[in-house]
């Protein structure tokens, strides 16, 4: 049990454990040995990180889906999304027997691992679960997470999606129609609806998604620019900026006001404009410098900072070359980030792990494979903008 306990905060606390840690995590779970909590959490969200032990976990899952009634849904769950996060296609029976019972793995995480698996085979399993009546809060939000993150792939859960336009999860929906695109061009009206206000049940915060959304399913971006172009002048900037940087020189005649806002004293709007400036203008020049102000190399993945995102959009931008070794010294460091509480930790530091990979293969091809030992002193940063108070982004 000591040597349980070691190898589950071993893969845990570190990007790179050595391999006996993470076997000796999978086998406890798989032979259902009281491994605890972390152990559960760990093997959920490996993904990759375990795909030498595919064949064990899917044989246990289907052990313990024919002895069903008397094996708990928790332990199918759980091998079950240690598969998914694969994109091993041996999750989807387990996922259809979750699925009768309604206990489909319900939360954003989980929505993501589960978009590891091929669309064509996942959406006839998850799309009935959203046709339940009433609709539930985390079935609900969980799904629409899902075809989100699916995107154009999932058009055919269009007429599901629909649906939720007349429930409180209507603005999880219209982000969901506006990355599916034009595929759901037969919502057009009512996005509108949302956008103008007319929808009965649109609120303040539905206009500027419905508004982007109308210009991904139809490709006139009229209506996206009035509504997010005036959103940035009236002061909600955070709110309209990502639609702006969607739209990029189509919103040329923002690209002042935006400019602006890269003074602004909240750490997601000045990422946010810098983004945006770029995106409209092509010109990396004033926003290089306030994206590497937000990149802190001691960030612990606390939310409110807007690191993971000014180091993703410096990677798009491809510049500058002086960013690579302090990116790579990020990528060395051998500790997960700390603040995400054990049931996303993983997931989130491989998030924050794939960024700054790409973001060093745009900048300096060939950077990643090759990052320094970790380091004991910190590279220097430029100072940071001024802070007077943050602002939380939210997705597009």
């Amino acid at each position: 049990m000591i040597r349980l306990a070691a190898a589950t905060q071993a893969v845990l606390r570190y990007r790179r454990p050595e391999p006996w840690c993470w076997e000796a995590v999978v086998k406890a779970v798989c032979d259902d040995k009281h491994a605890g909590l972390d152990a559960d959490y760990a093997v959920t969200q490996a993904g990759p990180a375990v795909s030498a032990h595919a064949d064990l976990i899917a044989a246990s899952l289907e052990k313990r889906l024919h002895a069903f009634v008397r094996t708990s849904l928790h332990s199918i769950e759980i091998l079950t999304l240690a598969l998914a996060g694969m994109g091993d296609v041996r999750a989807l029976p387990a996922l259809r027997t979750l699925a009768d019972a309604h206990q489909l793995p319900y939360d954003r995480p989980h929505a993501r691992i589960l978009a590891a698996l091929p669309a064509a085979e996942l959406l006839p399993v998850v799309l009935p679960d959203l046709w339940r009546e009433p609709e539930q809060y985390h079935a609900s939000t969980s799904m629409l997470e899902l075809l989100a993150v699916l995107g154009p792939a999932a058009a055919p859960a269009v007429p599901e999606v629909v649906r939720y336009l007349d429930t409180p999860y209507a603005y999880d929906a219209l982000r969901v129609l506006g990355r599916i695109g034009p595929a759901a061009a037969g919502t057009a009206n009512r996005l509108a609806d949302f956008a103008t206000g007319r929808a009965p049940l649109a609120g303040r915060q539905h206009p500027r998604r419905a508004a982007w959304a109308h210009w991904r399913v139809t490709g006139d971006p009229t209506l996206a620019l009035d509504v997010c172009g005036a959103a940035v002048r009236s002061g909600t900037a955070g709110h309209g900026l990502p639609f702006l940087a969607d739209l990029g020189p189509l919103a040329t005649a923002h690209a002042n006001t935006v400019r602006g806002l890269m003074e602004s004293p909240g750490a997601w709007t000045r990422v946010a404009a810098a983004h945006a400036y770029w995106r409209i203008t092509g010109d990396p020049e004033p926003a290089v410098p306030v994206l590497l102000a937000e990149v802190d190399p001691a960030w612990a993945g606390h939310p409110a900072m807007p690191v993971q995102e000014a180091v993703r959009r410096l990677g798009e931008i491809g510049a500058p070359a002086a960013a690579t070794s302090l990116l790579g010294w990020i990528l060395a460091q051998e500790e997960r980030l700390s603040q995400p509480f054990r049931g996303v930790r993983i997931l989130a530091d491989a998030a924050y792990v794939r960024t700054l990979t790409e973001a060093l293969e745009r900048i300096a091809p060939g950077a990643a494979g090759s990052v320094p030992a970790p380091s004991k002193e910190l590279v220097p940063v430029p100072a940071p903008a001024r802070r007077r108070f943050l602002r939380l982004g939210r997705p597009v």
